[in-house]
Parts: C-alpha cells; structure tokens; sequence
C-alpha cells in the first residue's frame, strides 16, 4: 500500500525518497533535510522532533535512521505512528536500503532502479581503478577531537581506489591519534565535517602539528555522511581526486 503522507525525521531518506520521485509525498522534513522546489512543513531537528508539528501534518508514514534516531524511533511508535527506520553500516547495505525503503513507502519499482543504477555507478567507478596503485586516504567526520569516519566510508574509500588504514569497514566513527595519522602518511585527507557542509577550511588538517603532508580535499558533509544517492556522488568525487585520469577513462568527465 502506498504513503501519500510521508514525514522523514532523517536526511537520508528525505534524499533517498526524493532520487525516487516521490518527494510530492513528502509532508513534513526536519531542518537539516534538503528538498528542491517543495514548501513543506519543518518538523524540527532529526534528534528533537516537533511532535505537535507532526501531528498537524497526519503522517502516513515517519521515516528514520542511524542508532542515534532509536530513542526518537521508540517514542513515534508509542504515539501510534507507523514508522520505518533503517541502519545501514555499509556501502552495500546503503544500496539495499533503498529497495527497502522504497518498499516501505510502496513504490518498491522505484527502490529497485534507484538500487539497480546505484550499483551500476559502483561498478563503473571499482572498474575505472582496477589495477592502479592505491594512496592512503584519511577521511575526517569530526575536528575536534579528531575523529575518522567510519560505517560505510572505509567501503566508499576502497571502491574509489584508495586505502583506508583507520577503521574497519562497518564499525562506527573512532577518534584518532596524531601518532596514528603520522604512522600511516597518508596522501589524501577529506574533510567532511558533520553538519558543517563544505563551510570548513583545509586548515584543519594542515595547521596542525603533524608530521604529513597529505593532498587536503574540502568535501560537503552530505556526500560521505549521508546513506542516501548522495553517497554514489561522494565517491564519484573521491575517485577524482584520487584517480582523475582513471574516471576521464570510464565516464568522458573530468572537473580538472
């Protein structure tokens, strides 16, 4: 049965549901939640819900994710709401939860092409890379303290044709420490600081008293933190930064 009213308490879905086509069905977002050429109503932050917003909207359905949104899950449920959350810990999991996700607002035709040309992106891009040398890539979600990403990032790293020494696939975001950081030398560093987009400086990484001298890469947060299309594009990026000449080959693009 399908969700004529949608409300997504998570950025992720509100981008995932939107790459479907069904953003019309969107009748509440949270305020870090970004959706083109529609006025619909702010249900507050994706921690801190409005519930007297929710409720004027009549949701369908309430959409969710990440374990840090369990809390919020477990309150929509105990107010009577129909809530579908999802908790992806990597790439391949992020691909499959939009067949999920799709189901879930009942259009799962869409949730399969999204999925379908989402790995066709990923392969595109693993076969651009087969057999080039890998540089050490250091992905940074947080400054302060430093903190290298984890989840599915590690897994994004490795598809773009990097390695990423820092934290396993899958596992959640881990501080790091300088001598970890020198030990490796990496030769890229990403910057994608949650919540900031891509209003950071590369002087977070180079104004330190660290012993490396990585090539710095200023990305908006969206594109590594977010389980959403938005990840397929992040390691489109990647992948030209580490390899530009490999994806000229494989797509005819190039931003240099």
């Amino acid at each position: 049965m399908a969700s004529d009213r949608i409300v997504s308490l998570a950025p992720s879905a509100t981008a995932t549901i939107a790459a479907m086509g069904g953003a019309d069905r969107l009748v509440g977002v949270t305020t870090h939640c970004e959706l083109e050429d529609r006025d619909v109503e702010t249900i507050g932050g994706w921690l801190n819900p409005k519930y007297d917003r929710l409720s004027a909207v009549d949701p369908d359905l309430v959409c969710t994710s990440d374990a840090l949104q369990r809390d919020v899950t477990e309150a929509l449920r105990e107010r009577g709401y129909e809530v579908f959350h999802q908790e992806p810990a990597r790439l391949s999991e992020v691909i499959e939860g939009f067949v999920d996700l799709g189901a879930a607002i009942g259009d799962p035709a869409a949730g399969e092409r999204l999925a379908a040309q989402s790995r066709e992106r990923l392969t595109a891009v693993r076969t651009a890379v087969e057999g080039r040398d890998r540089p050490v890539v250091y992905c940074e979600e947080w400054s302060d303290p430093p903190m290298a990403a984890g989840n599915w990032v590690p897994d994004a790293v490795e598809a773009a044709g990097g390695r990423y020494p820092f934290v396993q696939a899958g596992e959640r975001s881990a501080e790091v420490s300088q001598a970890a950081i020198e030990s490796t030398n990496p030769d890229h560093a990403v910057l994608h600081v949650c919540g900031f987009g891509d209003r950071v400086s590369p002087e977070r990484i180079t104004s330190r008293e660290w012993a490396i001298d990585p090539e710095v890469h200023v990305f908006d947060d969206s594109l590594l933190n977010q389980p959403s299309p938005r990840l397929l594009d992040g390691i489109e990026q990647l992948v030209r930064r580490l390899h530009p000449e490999a994806f000229v080959d494989a797509t005819g693009e190039s931003e240099r």
